[in-house]
């Protein structure tokens, strides 16, 4: 079982956050833990906003509680209603994701039973706001995300599975069932991406120059996650239209396995490319004199339909789906290949990322 960094942060920020609550002598030290449980997050911007979202709530979680114990004392009933109450206001001011966090801190007021009852309200939320703060120095200063380096390797390792899959669909060498499934977890590897792509871009930077270097990097993140969403439709269109593929002539399904062939290595090159592993005298483009252009593999299509039986223009029309989407990846590698000759070229000092072994 491998435990990641959040797992271990949480660990630490309840350890800290008890740790920070007994040395400041404050009773129930337990509701600080509970707090740090809930403000961990898993950006240093995201941990920021949360601990303006959640300080917002326990003062609205603390206004509620004392009102109504001071009301209705501290009955159960009055404990249930003080949530609900506290669970409108916070949907109303659009703090859902803290209502939790909330909650607990009029169960943690409302359970006082004392004269000095205040007093004890607002140490109990001292103690909550205490476990907050301690889980968001944990995340600024304990292991703190390398968001662009899990960026780059992630979107490494899904192409990589994506360039072995399609080599194998484009010779009708991979077993359907086994196709389909990887075709799903390349789906969520994707979606994966885009969440730290997010995050990458969620990070704060503190001077000009890093806000500008930060900005030309994202712009060829972004290409390179578009590039595999058109590895992965061409992946797909070859599986969905296999039995068409199988029945092409062979000089047409030489053509396009010998097309993918060369944009797949091409693919890879531009990886190695942009991480300073490829020769600075080669190119990512070798061999393109080798395959047709673009618009001479359109009228070689056009001439095998027109030379068709009826019966066979149904494949030719999803053949058109295929080649299309061959195309379109190959347009958007040629841009992704400009983006990195360009940030090369001008910002090559600025690119730090590494290709790990295991992501």
């Amino acid at each position: 079982m491998k435990l990641g960094a959040r797992i271990v942060k949480t660990g630490v920020a309840i350890v800290f956050a008890l740790f920070l609550a007994d040395l400041l002598n404050l009773p129930a030290p337990i509701f600080a833990g509970i707090a740090a449980i809930f403000a961990i997050q898993p950006s240093i911007y995201r941990s920021y906003l949360t601990i303006i979202e959640q300080i917002q709530s326990n003062l609205i979680g603390a206004g509620v509680a004392v009102i109504f114990a001071l009301i209705f004392g501290h009955q159960y009933v009055a404990v249930g209603l003080a949530c609900v109450i506290t669970i409108a206001i916070m949907l109303k001011l659009k703090l859902e994701k803290s209502i939790s966090l909330a909650l607990v801190t009029i169960i943690a007021i409302m359970e006082v039973q004392t004269d000095d009852f205040l007093t004890f309200a607002l140490i109990r939320f001292a103690t909550i706001v205490v476990g907050v703060l301690a889980a968001f120095v944990v995340n600024l200063l304990f292991m703190p995300p390398k968001y662009e380096t899990k960026l780059f390797n992630s979107i490494h390792v899904t192409q990589e599975e994506l360039i072995r899959w399609t080599r194998l669909a484009v010779r009708q060498a991979s077993e359907h069932t086994s196709t389909k499934q990887i075709l799903e977890k390349l789906r969520e590897r994707l979606i994966k991406v885009d969440q730290f792509y997010l995050f990458y871009q969620e990070e704060r930077s503190y001077f000009r120059r890093e806000k500008r270097a930060k900005a030309r990097k994202l712009v060829v993140y972004r290409q390179m996650i578009a590039v595999s969403n058109k590895s992965y439709d061409v992946l797909k269109r070859l599986h969905l239209h296999e039995n068409e593929l199988t029945h092409l002539p062979e000089q047409f399904r030489m053509m396009i396995q010998e097309r993918l062939d060369f944009l797949l290595t091409y693919h890879e090159q531009l990886h190695l490319k942009y991480t300073g592993k490829l020769k600075p005298d080669h190119s990512s483009g070798h061999g393109r004199e080798t395959i047709l252009p673009r618009h001479e593999v359109m009228e070689i299509f056009v001439r095998e339909i027109s030379n068709s039986s009826s019966e066979e223009n149904f494949s030719s029309y999803h053949l058109l789906h295929v080649l299309s989407s061959i195309l379109d990846y190959e347009e958007q590698l040629e841009h992704l290949d400009t983006l990195i000759v360009s940030h090369q070229n001008y910002h090559g000092d600025e690119i730090n990322v590494t290709l790990e072994e295991e992501f």
